[in-house]
């Protein structure tokens, strides 16, 4: 047996209890689990107790050093994360980090430098890309078997209680980063740029309709591909019916994918356009070559797949920033009320710094809304 690739992971809260923890193990002999680190001990300690986990720790220095990782898992609130990737990848350890990867694109490109200077690799948990109905779906498109795509819809609608915002590092924009945009629609919209690539220019609104937080609760905004395609943008937190939907129409098909929080092939739809007669063709549209959910469990083993091999993993560089500069030109454009285009967020840009151009606030050139909540607010 080969020997098993070794594990560590910082923060033992919700999601690596909810996901990281029970997708590792489903790699079997593939992985170790070697330890985990927090910040509260006890915490860590209850979280080792209860997976059989051998090594629990105080600091990543001393996960680095006892524990010896070859991967490590960061799963803590998103303003942690760049201090915490570049301190492990300068250290040679490759690093996979929890969405979103970090606060703003200038902490993305730190990420990189790290990674580089340490000759390690930094990959972003975006399980959407992994299923197996995602992977045939972007296999018919990039092959023009669906012909050329015209038209999109991404839409997250999702719900979260005022009490979801108790936690104080959500709903804020120097801990958080952003409101449904940064940190709910980011999956959607990230398995829409997997689908049809590079985004060219987008105009946006963002508003804070109900919910009592620093930051937006919805973000609408049309997006112009660099293929072309013209696609609208919900992101939501205020939809008591969820929902997380992509269609796309195609010169020779509408392919529509509903779900909310993972996909299986049966979430996946294909219809043809009246003049596709060929009924074979059409059938295979739905025949993936598998059936697999959408899960941390596929992208992981990708992972360390890549590592076994010394190969790049999937969703690192140019495809882990993706969504995060779609996310920047929506906020740019919401809080300037002009049309904004990729090249634009580059370093000397605010939003290149901070998602609100660093007003810790509601944003450039907009009106307070009354005890942040009545007035949906637009340039």
């Amino acid at each position: 047996m080969s020997e098993k690739v070794r594990i560590g992971i910082i923060g033992t809260g919700g999601i690596a209890e909810a996901r990281h923890i029970p997708s590792l193990r489903q790699l079997g002999d593939k992985v170790e689990i070697v330890g985990v680190m927090d910040i509260d001990r006890q915490r860590a300690e209850d979280s080792a107790q209860r997976s059989g986990i051998p090594g629990v720790y105080s600091s990543v220095e001393e996960l680095l050093e006892s524990g010896r990782p070859q991967i490590v898992h960061i799963c803590t609130p998103p303003s942690t994360h760049v201090a915490l990737a570049e301190q492990v990848l300068r250290a040679g350890v490759w690093v996979l980090v929890e969405k979103p990867p970090c606060l703003t694109l200038a902490e993305y490109d730190r990420i990189e430098a790290a990674a580089r200077a340490g000759g390690a690799q930094f990959s972003v948990v975006f399980q959407h890309r992994f299923g197996s109905g995602g992977v045939h779906a972007a296999q018919l498109l990039a092959s023009g078997e669906l012909g050329r795509p015209l038209v999109a819809v991404c839409n997250t609608l999702w719900y979260r209680a005022p009490s979801y915002y108790d936690l104080p590092w959500r709903g804020r924009w120097q801990t958080e980063g952003g409101g449904p945009t940064m940190g709910h629609g980011i999956h959607q919209m990230d398995l829409l740029l997997a689908l049809l690539g590079d985004w060219k220019e987008v105009t946006a609104l963002a508003g804070r309709l109900d919910r009592d937080i620093e930051t937006e609760d919805v973000t609408m905004a049309s997006v112009v591909f660099e293929n072309g395609t013209m696609a609208s943008i919900v992101n939501s937190i205020l939809s008591p019916r969820e929902e997380s939907y992509i269609r796309i129409d195609t010169t020779d098909a509408t392919v529509e994918l509903s779900h909310t929080y993972g996909y299986e092939n049966s979430n996946w739809s294909y219809t043809a356009a009246p003049h596709v007669t060929d009924a074979a063709r059409v059938a295979a549209w739905s025949q993936p070559a598998g059936d697999e959910r959408s899960s941390h469990a596929l992208q992981f083993r990708a992972v360390v797949d890549a590592y076994l091999a010394g190969e790049v993993p999937p969703v690192t560089g140019q495809a882990g920033r993706q969504a995060l500069e779609l996310i920047a030109g929506i906020y740019q454009s919401a809080f300037t009320g002009r049309v904004v285009r990729r090249g634009e967020l580059a370093p000397g840009s605010p939003y290149y710094d901070s998602m609100n151009a660093g007003r810790f606030g509601w944003g450039e050139g907009l009106a307070e809304p009354r005890a942040g909540l009545e007035e949906a607010a637009v340039a």
